[in-house]
């Protein structure tokens, strides 16, 4: 599924024996200014996270540590790419419907938004998101 709404970002990986550093900078390695970040962690084991897609946001999905599974669908095909790489980022942009599972014990999910939080953005009806995507 990897077109201009999603795609996988290799950020930047500075290797060194006293410890690796990844950043990312807007509009250099993710193609939108962030607005928000925001980060989930302790998810419990079996338990999923998403369930919706964005009208206008756009974000930037990284695992900071251990991994889980982002299942995207633009309504038409569905895949799932694993993130267990602190120096890679999902871009999935408007339009997706996006769900995360499969959480390993420890892990931390960071999301880089385009836009602050608003309600009005978020579908979160499956059928809606369909009608939406039409």
């Amino acid at each position: 599924m990897e077109t201009d709404k999603v795609r996988l970002i290799r950020l930047p990986k500075i290797i060194d024996p006293r410890g690796n550093l990844t950043m990312v900078e807007q509009r250099h390695q993710i193609p939108f200014d962030v607005a928000r970040v925001y980060w989930t962690y302790d998810v419990p084991s079996g338990e999923s996270r998403g369930g919706h897609a964005h009208k206008e946001c756009q974000e930037a999905i990284i695992a900071l540590s251990g991994s889980f599974d982002v299942t995207l669908d633009d309504g038409k095909s569905r895949k799932t790419y694993h993130l267990n790489h602190p120096y890679q980022a999902l871009y999935v942009g408007t339009g997706i419907w996006r769900t995360l599972d499969d959480f390993s014990s420890g892990a931390v999910c960071l999301v880089l938004a385009s836009h602050l939080f608003e309600e009005d953005d978020y579908i979160r009806d499956y059928d809606s998101f369909l009608d939406f995507v039409k």
